[in-house]
C-alpha cells in the first residue's frame, strides 16, 4: 500500500477503437509481473475485456480499472472504450486520471474518436502521453501519422503547454515500445514515461475532511453496491462516517451543523443513512444523506484488496453507501462540500422499449411485464450515465449516444432472460434558440478505390456534405462527410453491402443545425403473414419467387410478422403456413423435391436498421422477429389511407 501521493499515478488509455489500447494494457500488466507465471492470464489477450459481447465485438465497451507497481510506483490505469457511441464511459472516467496515454495507429492516424477523447483531456489539462502503435503493419505510414497528431493539437490544444508531449513507439500485440522505431524487447520506456511524464496527483493530502468524486458503480451479492472513485482531499478509513452529497447539490449552501453520529433508536440501533436538513437561505431539489464506510479496497492487478485506509489521489472502491450514485460526492467532516459534478454530451437517438404485445408473448422470455422491464432500466441509470429514460405509452423512451449504445443495453437485456419490444431508433431533436435542430455527425469512411462511386452514391441519397478526400495508402481513400443522425440509421449495413464487407466507417457528434429537410429511409414492401401456424417448406417455396426470406421452414409465425422483403416497393400480404395438398394424382412436376434458398438470417443491429415506422421488433433471449404494429390486415390498410 502506498501512503505517499507523489508515489501514485493515475492514467487513462484513450485512443480510437481498434488502435490497441486494451492490448497495451495486456502487456503493462503482464510486464510489471501482475501475475504468477503459473496463471492462465498470462497466455490471454485482451484481459480487461470481461463482458461476453466485448470478446464477440471485439470492442471495448465499459470502462474498467487496474493498477501495477512498477520501481516503487504504483500505476492506476484506466481502460477506456473506443467507440464513439460509449464516450459516456471515457467522459465519467476521466475525472480520476491525471494523464493520458492516446494510442495512435500508425497506418490510419488520427480518427474521429481520437479526436473527440483527446479534446475531452486536454479541456481537463490532463498531461498527454503520444503512443504510435502498430509501426509494424506493411502499410505504415509513420512520419505522416506524426504531422497528423501534431495538427490534432494545434486544433484542440487549450494551452500553449499542450504542445510539447513526449512521443513513443510501440507494437503492443509483442510487447515492444521505444523512443524511435527502433523498438527495446519490453514496454520500460512506456512504464518510465508514466513515472516521468505524467503528473503526480493534485490533490489536498494533507486536508481534514475527504472528498471522493464517484465515477463508476459495480457490485456483487455479499458486499452490495461498490462506489468507485478517486480522493480528491484527506484520507478515507475504513468503518469512517461520511456524507453522500448528490448531483444537485454541487452548489449547496453549508449544512446545518448536525452530530456527525446521530443519537441511536430506541432499539438501541443506530440509523445508517439518516437524512441531513439543507440550509434554509436557498432551496434545493435534493437533501444529503449520511453513511458510513463498510469495506474500503484499492486495486492491485485485476483484483481488490482490502486496507484500512487510503490517502488523496489515490483510485479506491468503497462498500456501505449504497445511496451513492456516479456523479456523486462522498465527503467527511462538519461542513461536507461537494466536488465538481460530471458533465456529459447531451444523447443523440432513442428508442422505443416496452412489454412483448404480440401473440408469442410470455413463451421464451422470464421476465416480461412493464414492471420488471422498469426495474432493469433503472438498474441500468446507475452505471450508464449517459443513458436517459422517459415513460412512453406502455414502454419507455430510452435515449443514448448511437445504435451501437442502444443496442449493447437491448442484446444485455435479452440475455439476461428478458422479452420485450423495440421500435425505430428516431432523432432526439434540440430547441436552440427558438429554432428546432437535429444532432449531425463527422463521418470518416475508408474504402478502397473501386468502391469510390458506390460510397460517394450511397452518402448523396442521404443528403450528407463531403468535407474531404484523400488517399491515405496506395489502396485506400479517406472520406469525411458532414451528415446528419438520421440519415446515418442503416448506412453501414448499406456500405458493407456495397463493398462488399471491407468498408471503415466511424463517426462522432459534431453539433446541431437547423433541421431542413428530413431524410426518409426508404426501402422495399416487406412480406407480411397473414396465418397464424407454422411455415412449412411447400409454402415458402411459393413465396420465395416474392422476395428474400427472413425465416426457416418450421418457423412460429402470427398474423402481421414480417417473414421477408419484397421485391417491390408495396407491402404483400402472403400464406407461408399453406401445405400441400394430399391427392391421388403423381407426377414428376408435382412431386419434385423442394430446393429452398437459405434464407437470410438478420443480427439486433440490422433488424434495427430494418425497421419503419410502423414496425416493431420483438426482442425475446431465443428470437429476434419483425412485424408491423398493427397486426389485423383490415385495419393496417384503413389506417395507412387515414
Amino acid at each position: 500500500m502506498v501512503l505517499d501521493k507523489n508515489k501514485i499515478r493515475n492514467v487513462a488509455i484513450i485512443a480510437h477503437v481498434d488502435h490497441g489500447k486494451t492490448t497495451l494494457v495486456d502487456g503493462l500488466l503482464k510486464q510489471s509481473h501482475t501475475f504468477r507465471d503459473n496463471q492462465a492470464e498470462m497466455s490471454q489477450t485482451l484481459i480487461m475485456d470481461s463482458m461476453d459481447q466485448e470478446h464477440e465485438r471485439g470492442i471495448t465497451i465499459t470502462a474498467k480499472q487496474t493498477c501495477v507497481y512498477y520501481d516503487g510506483y504504483k500505476i492506476n490505469i484506466i481502460d477506456t472504450p473506443g467507440h464513439a457511441d460509449f464516450s459516456g464511459e471515457v467522459e465519467r472516467t476521466l475525472n480520476m486520471a491525471d494523464g493520458v496515454l492516446l494510442i495512435v495507429d500508425a497506418q490510419e492516424g488520427p480518427m474521429p474518436q481520437t479526436k473527440f477523447v483527446l479534446k475531452k483531456a486536454l479541456e481537463l489539462n490532463l498531461k498527454p502521453v503520444v503512443i504510435i502503435n502498430k509501426i509494424d503493419k506493411p502499410a505504415a505510414r509513420i512520419d505522416e501519422v506524426l504531422s497528423e497528431v501534431e495538427s490534432l493539437f494545434l486544433e484542440l490544444a487549450t494551452d500553449e503547454s499542450q504542445l510539447f508531449y513526449p512521443v513513443y513507439y510501440a507494437v503492443a500485440r509483442e510487447g515492444r515500445a521505444g523512443k524511435t522505431t527502433e523498438l527495446d524487447d519490453d514496454l520500460h520506456v512506456i512504464f518510465e514515461s508514466i513515472i516521468n511524464d505524467i503528473p503526480a496527483p493534485s490533490v489536498n493530502a494533507d486536508a481534514e475532511s475527504a472528498q471522493l468524486l464517484v465515477a463508476a458503480l459495480a457490485g456483487d451479492n455479499y458486499l452490495g453496491k461498490y462506489c468507485i472513485g478517486k480522493i480528491f482531499s484527506g484520507k478515507l478509513k475504513k468503518g469512517q462516517g461520511i456524507t453522500i452529497l448528490s448531483r444537485a447539490t454541487v452548489d449547496m449552501a453549508p449544512l446545518e451543523t448536525r452530530p456527525s453520529d446521530p443519537s441511536p433508536r430506541a432499539d438501541g440501533a443506530r440509523p445508517r443513512a439518516a437524512a441531513l436538513r439543507i440550509s434554509p437561505s436557498k432551496s434545493y431539489p435534493t437533501v444529503a444523506k449520511r453513511g458510513k464506510i463498510d469495506c474500503l479496497f484499492t486495486y492491485k492487478g485485476l483484483s481488490k484488496e482490502e486496507v484500512p485506509e487510503a490517502i488523496a489521489g489515490d483510485i479506491v472502491v468503497i462498500t456501505g453507501v449504497s445511496e451513492a450514485n456516479i456523479g456523486d460526492t462522498i465527503a467527511t467532516g462538519e461542513n461536507p462540500e461537494a466536488l465538481p459534478t460530471i458533465k456529459l454530451e447531451e444523447p443523440t437517438l432513442s428508442i422505443y422499449v416496452g412489454p412483448n404485445t404480440s401473440p408469442l408473448k410470455g413463451r421464451e422470455g422470464d421476465f416480461t411485464t412493464s414492471r420488471q422491464i422498469a426495474e432493469r432500466l433503472n438498474k441500468e441509470l446507475e452505471t450508464n450515465i449517459a443513458l436517459k429514460i422517459e415513460p412512453d405509452g406502455l414502454g419507455y423512451k430510452v435515449s443514448g449516444r448511437g445504435e451501437l449504445h442502444l443496442s449493447v443495453l437491448i442484446e444485455t437485456m435479452r440475455r439476461e432472460g428478458y422479452e420485450l419490444e423495440v421500435g425505430r431508433p428516431e432523432v432526439v431533436y434540440r430547441e436552440i434558440g427558438g429554432e428546432k435542430c437535429e444532432p449531425i455527425e463527422d463521418l470518416t469512411i475508408e474504402v478502397a478505390p473501386e468502391f469510390n462511386g458506390a460510397v460517394s452514391q450511397e452518402l448523396g441519397i442521404r443528403k450528407a456534405e463531403l468535407k474531404s478526400q484523400e488517399i491515405t495508402t496506395a489502396n485506400t481513400t479517406r472520406f469525411v462527410y458532414e451528415i446528419s443522425t438520421a440519415a446515418l440509421i442503416g448506412l453501414r449495413n448499406n456500405l458493407l453491402t456495397a463493398t462488399k464487407g471491407t468498408v471503415v466507417m466511424s463517426s462522432i457528434p459534431s453539433g446541431y443545425r437547423p433541421v431542413e429537410d428530413r431524410y426518409r429511409p426508404e426501402r422495399n414492401g416487406a412480406l407480411i403473414s397473414f396465418e397464424n401456424g407454422v411455415s412449412t417448406a411447400y409454402a415458402l417455396d411459393a413465396a420465395q419467387a416474392r422476395g428474400v426470406l427472413f425465416i426457416p421452414p418450421g418457423a412460429p409465425v402470427y398474423q402481421g410478422m414480417i417473414v421477408g422483403l419484397s421485391n417491390k416497393k408495396n407491402d404483400l400480404d402472403i400464406n407461408i403456413c399453406r401445405e400441400k395438398q394430399l391427392t391421388n394424382m403423381r407426377t414428376h412436376a408435382s412431386d419434385g423435391a423442394i430446393q429452398l434458398t437459405p434464407y437470410t438470417q438478420l443480427s439486433l443491429e440490422q433488424c434495427l436498421d430494418f425497421l419503419l415506422d410502423d414496425e416493431l421488433l420483438e426482442v425475446t433471449p431465443k428470437s429476434l422477429r419483425l412485424r408491423k404494429r398493427q397486426l389485423d390486415p383490415i385495419k393496417r390498410k384503413r389506417e395507412s389511407r387515414s
